[in-house]
């Protein structure tokens, strides 16, 4: 294969920048194909084989020797390589498109256009039959090693099954091929192709300049002018549209018309949308959309290239106002495989052969993948996926928008072509291309008008009666509706002659569809993001301590944002905000201050500013209700008046001076150009001296500038480390594929992994511990529960990048899953050679002085074992990232991954020398940065799975000391947490430590105590309970302190007791130091509430301190109620915990309480409210209460009615836990204010309380009544374990 380019230095105001001629090359003939000795090379390294010997075996592989001064690789043109026909086979032209992206983002576009030329050198038909001879030998001699036969010939392969029989593999097809062709009987045809290489995609415009040049290779005739002349003219003297413009150029039988957005319009897109809707369908194509949003990796798969590029650009055009930032190479080489390797997010297309299953293909990665079948109309989406916001709604304007262009119900037609662009099938051409048709057509999932339809508008038409009927109703004014919309869709549908008939009313009904369907998308952002300016934090006072300082600042207030948003688009946004499309969006508008505005970022803001400017926002603020795109006509109407009224004409072709007699016409051969004359252009074009004269202003302006500004190397430096990790891997270099170049390329995604590792943490560390420094009361929240998880998430697909990179055989979608199950089979493999004795289950602990909570024995295989055993989860995906959560909520992640990794053999077996996981320094350093993790708490294990049965452990610890550890009763514990509670379960007697399997709880907040009072020592002094997730490892102590007996301490036969999580004691006192603060508690053993024991005590507080502590108590709840809802925790231990409500007006009412004993008996506070009670109802039945006002009346009504409640309850919970109960319910029923006077006026006060109480001062019982007041305005909701039988 040959090529050859015409073209100079790119200038950015033409038309067209190269066109290119790709063939064979009849001096060199076949040659062996580099591209498949790399790719040789790289299965050699795969298979652990010395990749130098790799070639030493005998291949034959048909291929060029291209030379081509045209910067791109020749493999984009004819991607298969060359490919040969006889006269027997299909033959007709093919388009397809392709597209080079720079490292710096710009981008380049290529239009091909296929066809066949007869093979006219005896050589080269002789040597092909030779090959085809040698092939067939091969194919029988080595029958049982065929795949790798096949892989060594790839190029033959591509470039002969593509003639013969699809049902049968490549080896055979060349078997049977290789019989079919004799060189003295057949014409031998060679495949050639020409190229335009363009700065903008006009692919309408390249496609028919293509074909009118190819069709006047195959003419009877010569064409007008020598082929050269069109060819300069295109490349020299055709302009580039101006904004807001449309052009005409000549080509060889007709003009071509083309036109360019303007400055407020979205930017040039000419690849046919319809036909990526109808080739996936509305909803696929949504969902599509949303992945290549999240940044996830995008593969689509397809026979076709044009539908590969054409999918492709269609997703990436409607990404505006953002852009894709990563990896896209829409249509990948077989043999450059290995770059799906690549732990990046990307979007790549790779061709599918005819017949090749899809569980066959070999992908390194899927567990953050997105697979798209194009052919077969499927999508496969990765786990764990949020929709797009109203995306029910969303489709439905979107079809609507289709059906008014006449396509169907839920995608449109597919487009008929005379020629499938770039499918090379195998069958005889029009029963393939029918039969494929006809699969479209019915197919249900693509939703296009069904086959039986069509039979059914064929029966109406045809029916003489129908149709005078039809005529009828008609002049009646009556319409079928039915059958005209049978007749619209089939009009709709594109027909047969593409290109040829009507090409220009094709291209405007296209280009209407497409910026309708554009406009749709870019509405959907402008709703969401109408008030994004409002959230970007501009804290750089210029440029260049902005870029210096990147990495350390904060440049969108994320959590201000999402708590702006409706609740429906959380899941979605959250994810959104966090990827590099979105910060570089973000990026861009901070730099606007600067420097000239992006394009896409001046027409957004345009958009919003319009959109304020109607009012259009301000209604829906924090609504997710649906807002249809209101400027689809005049979006249209903008493009049909530039496209009808063409605002400027190009030079016409014209003769050059060239030499006469070469490249003579010869019909059906595309004669040899004379490249001297089209490589050199007009040296008076003004196009050209526009451009260079505006080259030279903007270098003035740099020169003059450049002292103020940063040197352009350290600034484009600062821009790259400010930009994405895979940014600088944006885009693989397909024209240089050394060993050498591949091994420096996995170099950087190895640094880039790491890099990104580091961000993570560091971002995972710096949100989780701003919340903590809020809890403890300094600065404002800057993370939502949401965010959390989202970066939890975004961490569990950084894992499964780097266990996937430099994978030697895939096993499973989860590479570390698949890490781990090895790893397993190994442990358990050598735990059963060495005859190793099963682990001894700890038995329930009976009654001693040193009971404790047995420790938990650190095991990565008891992790694996504990998910496997989780029915909830289908997945391996799912597994790894449970694993992961739990591994991280344990604070064991790092040691996990650095145990796994230990053993060597292993990760040498399963990956190449080149991955991550095999690089020691890095593997080190990531490891660290994920210890680091250890210094906070997080709860992402027990939060997500909710549905799952965990094991409790729990321990109860007596005081022994002072009462009998044992008693004759018989006891029983309920355990609650923010997810539910056990119920009551019964302790076997003597029994101190039981385990129990329940729902998951959630955390733990509270646990229920008690006994039945039965026996002779049915009394029970108990220090705490012990409570532990047998999965998780926490543990909460629930500290007690209490007795539990009649007729000792407040004869409570049942207690109510808040936990607190015990930190473990292998953490150091770094981490102790800035782990999360811990959970209130139930008050501890000093905080008694009998009289005597309070009066005993020297530590008694005085009233300052108290109503410090009343104030810190409400203080907190309103603070409680002020977090995000899913952020708030347990109300309860803010009520009845330590420091709370409960324990604050429990001060208040000891203070000044008379501490003498009355008969021996020990008084509570609960006396005092039972005696103010009963005298209430006394007078109130006397009637010294008929001169009190109504609402004085009701109040004390309520305050009986509350108390006689409680006390009636058949729960024996003392007189304290009844005191708690009605500080519960008085806040709950906002009446403690109401209430506290009542109980002041009451004589009962002035026996009980001295008269320097605190209760009995009236200034401060008002101070006391207006900071209860502030707790009116939340809904108090109390735990069901506090107001359990009570019925108020």
């Amino acid at each position: 294969m040959s090529g050859t380019s015409a073209g100079s230095a790119a200038a950015p105001c033409r038309f067209a920048h190269y066109f290119v001629i790709c063939g064979i090359d009849t001096e060199t003939g076949l040659e062996p194909d580099e591209l498949a000795a790399l790719h040789r090379w790289l299965e050699a390294d795969r298979q652990g084989r010395d990749p130098d010997t790799a070639s030493a075996g005998k291949t034959h592989c048909l291929t060029d020797a291209m030379t081509s001064v045209c910067p791109f690789s020749p493999q984009l043109c004819m991607p298969k390589g060359l490919s040969f026909r006889t006269q027997a086979d299909q033959r007709e032209p093919q388009f397809h498109s392709f597209i080079i992206t720079k490292e710096d983002g710009s981008r380049t576009y290529g239009f091909v256009h296929t066809f066949y030329e007869e093979v006219t050198s005896p050589q080269i038909c002789s040597a092909m039959q030779t090959l085809y001879q040698m092939h067939n030998a091969e194919q029988t001699n080595a029958a049982s090693s065929s795949s790798s036969s096949s892989s060594s010939m790839d190029s033959l392969a591509s470039s002969l099954d593509d003639g013969y029989s699809p049902t049968s593999s490549s080896s055979s097809s060349l078997s049977r091929a290789a019989g079919s062709y004799d060189s003295s009987r057949d014409t031998l045809y060679v495949s050639k192709a020409l190229c335009l290489i363009t700065p903008m995609p006009f692919m309408h415009a390249c496609r028919r300049f293509l074909a009118q040049m190819h069709s006047a290779v195959i003419a009877a005739t010569a064409p007008p002018l020598p082929l050269e002349s069109y060819v300069y003219n295109i490349l020299y003297e055709v302009p580039l549209p101006a904004l807001g413009r449309s052009l005409k150029f000549h080509g060889i039988y007709e003009s071509i018309v083309c036109q360019r957005p303007g400055p407020g319009e979205l930017p040039l897109a000419d690849f046919p949308l319809a036909e990526a809707f109808s080739l996936l369908g509305v909803e696929n194509l949504v969902q599509v959309f949303t992945c290549t949003l999240l940044e996830m990796q995008i593969l689509l798969y397809s026979q076709d290239y044009q539908r590969l590029m054409t999918v492709a650009e269609g997703i990436t055009t409607l990404l505006f106002p953002f852009q894709w930032q990563h990896v896209y190479v829409p249509i990948l080489p077989a043999s450059l495989l290995h770059f799906l390797d690549a732990p990046v997010p990307y979007l790549m297309g790779l061709q599918s052969k005819e017949g090749t299953d899809r569980s066959k293909l070999e992908l390194p990665q899927e567990a953050n993948l997105c697979f798209v079948d194009i052919d077969n109309h499927s999508i496969e989406l990765p786990e764990d996926f949020p929709q797009f916001p109203n995306k029910t709604e969303f489709i439905q304007e979107l079809t609507e928008v289709l059906l008014s262009f006449g396509f169907s119900a839920n995608t449109g037609a597919p487009p008929r072509t005379r020629s499938s662009p770039g499918s090379t099938s195998s069958t005889p051409g029009r029963e393939r291309k029918s039969a494929t048709l006809r699969q479209l057509e019915d197919d249900g999932r693509n939703g296009n008008l069904a086959g039986e339809e069509l039979v059914v508008l064929e029966l109406l038409q045809g029916n003489a009666t129908l149709e005078r009927l039809q005529a009828l109703t008609k002049r009646t004014g009556v319409t079928v509706a039915r059958v005209e919309a049978l007749r619209a869709g089939v009009k709709g549908q594109p027909t047969d002659g593409g290109n040829q008939t009507g090409g220009e009313e094709e291209e405007l009904r296209n280009a209407k569809l497409n910026v309708q369907l554009r406009e749709v998308f870019a509405s959907r952002f402008t709703t969401m993001f109408a008030d994004y300016e409002s959230f970007v934090i501009q804290s750089a006072p210029d440029l260049e301590s902005w870029l210096t300082n990147r990495e350390q600042m904060h440049n969108f207030d994320k959590a201000s944002f999402l708590s702006d948003q409706p609740e429906p688009y959380l899941p979605f946004l959250s994810h959104f905000i966090e990827t590099q499309m979105f910060a570089t969006f973000i990026d861009n508008k901070i730099m606007s201050q600067w420097e000239e505005k992006e394009p896409m970022l001046h027409v957004f803001d345009t958009r919003i500013d319009k959109a304020r400017l109607y009012n259009i926002r301000a209604p829906s603020l924090r609504s997710s209700c649906y807002q249809r795109c209101s400027i689809l006509k005049e979006s249209a109407q903008a493009i049909e008046q530039r496209l009808m009224k063409i605002d400027h004409t190009a030079i016409h072709p014209h003769l050059l001076d060239m030499k006469i007699g070469q490249g003579k016409y010869e019909q059906g051969f595309f004669p040899k150009l004379q490249t001297e004359v089209l490589n050199t252009g007009p040296s008076n074009n003004k196009w050209c001296h526009k451009a260079t004269t505006a080259q030279r202003r903007k270098d003035r302006h740099r020169q003059q500038t450049e002292h103020l500004t940063l040197d352009n190397d350290l600034k484009e430096k600062y821009m790259q480390e400010a930009r994405s990790l895979g940014k600088n891997l944006r885009q693989p270099k397909l024209s240089d594929l050394s060993p050498a170049v591949i091994a420096q390329t996995n170099w950087k995604f190895v640094e880039g992994l790491l890099k990104e590792c580091r961000m993570k943490t560091k971002r995972m560390l710096v949100e989780k511990m701003g919340r903590e420094a809020v809890e403890l009361g300094h600065g404002e929240a800057s993370i939502t529960g949401l965010e959390e998880n989202t970066l939890i998430a975004s961490l569990c697909d950084l894992l499964e990048r780097i266990w996937s990179h430099g994978l030697q055989v895939k096993q499973g979608k989860s590479a570390l899953w698949s890490h781990l199950l090895h790893y397993q089979a190994r442990e358990e493999m050598l735990a059963q050679q060495a005859d190793s004795p099963a682990p001894r289950f700890l038995e329930r602990r009976k009654s001693d002085s040193s009971i404790a909570m047995p420790s938990l024995r650190v095991s990565l295989i008891q992790d694996m074992r504990h998910i496997q055993s989780m029915s909830e989860i289908k997945t391996d995906v799912g597994r790894a990232r449970a694993w992961i959560r739990l591994s991280l909520e344990k604070k064991l992640l790092s040691q996990h991954l650095k145990q796994l990794l230990s053993r060597q053999a292993l990760t040498k077996k399963l990956y190449k020398r080149y991955a991550f996981l095999r690089c020691e320094e890095e593997k080190e350093q990531f490891l660290f940065h994920l210890l680091s993790l250890n210094a906070v708490d997080y709860f992402c294990f027990t939060s997500v799975f909710t549905t799952i049965m965990i094991p409790y452990r729990v321990v109860i610890i007596p005081i022994k000391k002072l009462s009998n550890a044992m008693t004759t009763s018989n006891p029983w514990v309920c355990v609650s947490g923010e997810l539910g509670d056990s119920g009551i379960m019964q302790i076997p007697k003597n029994v101190l430590e039981m385990t129990f399997d329940c729902q998951n709880l959630g955390k733990l907040t509270t646990v229920q105590l008690g006994h039945d009072n039965a026996g002779l020592l049915a009394k029970w002094l108990v220090d705490c309970v012990m409570v532990r997730n047998e999965i998780t490892g926490h543990t909460y102590r629930f500290p007690c302190g209490r007795w539990l007996g009649k007729g000792v301490d407040d004869g409570s036969l049942e207690r109510v007791l808040i936990g607190e999580l015990v930190l473990p004691s292998g953490e150091d006192d770094s981490a102790r130091a800035c782990r999360t603060p811990p959970l209130q508690r139930s008050p501890s053993q000093g905080r008694h509430i009998s009289i005597t024991s309070l009066t005993g005590r020297d530590t008694k507080l005085n009233s300052a301190q108290i109503q410090e502590g009343i104030g810190e108590a409400v203080n907190n709840i309103i603070k409680h109620f002020h977090k995000p809802e899913k952020e708030r925790g347990s109300l309860t231990v803010l009520l009845c915990g330590e420091n709370s409500l409960v324990a604050a007006l429990e001060q208040f009412f000891h203070h000044g309480f008379k501490s003498a004993r009355l008969f021996q008996k020990t008084v509570f506070v609960w006396d005092f409210v039972e005696k103010a009670v009963a005298y209430m109802e006394s007078a109130d039945q006397v009637g010294d209460l008929q001169e009190t006002t109504e609402a004085m009346k009701m109040t004390c009504q309520s305050l009986c009615h509350y108390f006689n409640a409680i006390n009636s309850t058949s729960r024996n919970i003392g007189k304290d836990g009844k005191f708690q109960l009605l500080v519960c319910l008085g806040a709950r029923d906002r009446l403690l204010p109401q209430w506290l006077p009542l109980l002041v006026e009451c004589p009962v006060i002035l026996q009980m309380y001295e008269d320097t109480a605190m209760l009995r001062d009236p200034s401060t019982l008002n101070t006391l009544i207006s900071v209860l007041e502030t707790l009116h305005d939340f809904s108090i909701t109390l735990e069901a374990s506090l107001v359990k039988g009570i019925n108020l």
